[in-house]
């Protein structure tokens, strides 16, 4: 279908813009930026906060105005405008204000994708989203590949304070973000506007799902299953750092990552066929833990390497299950609302907490050290307690198709 062109650019596109930014971020403010870890702990902890704040302002701007394609367009352009803003802050203070900038339009534009890509997808068949969506991945796949290379042509190290910057021109990752986002933002204008899209939802519409106990029961789940999960992605840089690793080394973390996460990806609606959302959910929870228990048990960087590949797993599992199953039993003129509600419980409460426990000084004063992981090893064992399969029984609905 010929509207499913500008979307899968669009996904390909941002999502590529962030395969430049989300890797390296923290290691940018740890070293080039010179920060020290309570600063690194805050400065990552504001754009879940302001998430909290922003994303269920502009779901339900977007459900009441029945404008969700616009609102995407005009939602990537802004963040387009906040990296730039971040690129050029210096000091903690000018970086927390320019962080917490971008949030207010950045940390909604990931829930927006999802709500305008479920609506143009609503009839196009189960396997339509994993087909559109796997772009998403190459996209980051291939700017993950080929950054540090262009850091190498371009040669023009930035200034910074820091002490053993492993990359000195690490703060171009910025005006190039930047550059990507504002291509997303004009791809997204010409995302369909009508039909699904354009649905319109009544002031007090809302209510219907805070009467929703399937709904208030599965942001139980996903606040207890991102709590576990948000961070050790954040501070994963830093402690390849810690064993010796460059840039290239955390470019080989990602493309395992990403190998195995492609086809995952592309095969998302036969996962949930065979598997439900309960399947899906349950396996991306676990195997998410397996993964951080053993990066945290290996002492072997190669057994390290190879374990990243479970990153996959987790991805279309939680990633991608939890906004499937809340597609379902969200009602449609609701739907950019309540994808942002999961975000601001996974991304933005769940969040804040895991960052702070984890971020708050310790993890980064003794990033050198392998502390930080041996942290989330404690916590898998907890999740085994809590038994988040379980939970996901109560919660996931079987899809019919």
């Amino acid at each position: 279908m010929w509207h499913s062109i500008p979307l899968t650019m669009f996904w390909f596109v941002y999502f590529g813009s962030l395969g430049i930014f989300y890797p390296y971020f923290s290691l940018y403010l740890r070293e080039n930026a010179g920060l020290t870890g309570t600063e690194v702990g805050l400065i990552l902890a504001i754009s879940p906060f302001v998430g909290m704040v922003a994303q269920p302002f502009w779901g339900q701007l977007a459900d009441r105005t029945g404008k969700r394609g616009l609102l995407l367009a005009l939602l990537t352009l802004g963040t387009a405008a906040g990296y730039c803003v971040l690129g050029i802050a210096n000091g903690f203070w000018a970086i927390v204000i320019a962080t917490a900038a971008l949030a207010l339009v950045g940390t909604a534009v990931l829930p927006m994708m999802m709500s305008v890509s479920l609506a143009i997808l609503r009839n196009a068949g189960q396997y339509a989203f994993g087909r559109v969506r796997v772009w998403g991945t190459i996209g980051y796949f291939i700017l993950v590949l080929v950054f540090p290379s262009l850091l190498a042509m371009a040669g023009a190290p930035v200034g910074t304070n820091a002490f053993n910057v492993s990359q000195p021109g690490l703060g171009l990752m910025f005006p190039m973000t930047a550059a990507l986002v504002f291509i997303a933002g004009l791809i997204a204008f010409s995302l369909p506007k009508g039909g699904v899209v354009g649905l319109r939802a009544a002031r007090d519409d809302w209510r219907e799902l805070a009467r929703n106990r399937v709904f208030l029961r599965f942001l139980v789940f996903a606040l207890v299953a991102h709590f576990f999960m948000h961070g050790p992605l954040w501070l994963f840089p830093l402690f390849v750092r810690s064993r010796g690793g460059d840039l290239s080394t955390i470019r080989n973390m990602w493309i395992v990552m990403l190998l195995l996460e492609i086809p995952l990806v592309l095969s998302t609606g036969s996962g949930l066929k065979r598997l439900g959302a309960r399947g899906l959910l349950g396996v991306g929870v676990l195997v998410g833990g397996l993964r951080w228990l053993l990066s945290a048990l290996s002492a072997d960087d190669a057994v390290l390497l190879a374990v990243q590949a479970l990153h996959g797993v987790t991805v279309v599992g939680l990633n991608l299950g939890s906004p499937l199953y809340l597609d379902v039993v969200a009602p449609e003129k609701l739907r950019s609302t309540a994808q942002s509600i999961l975000s601001m419980v996974g991304a933005g409460i769940a969040a804040i907490s895991d960052r702070i426990q984890r971020f708050g000084g310790l993890a980064c004063r003794s990033w050198r050290h392998r502390s930080t992981l041996f942290a989330l090893r404690r916590r898998c064992h907890r999740v085994r307690r809590i038994d988040l399969v379980d939970l996901a029984d109560r919660v996931a609905v079987r899809p019919q198709h």
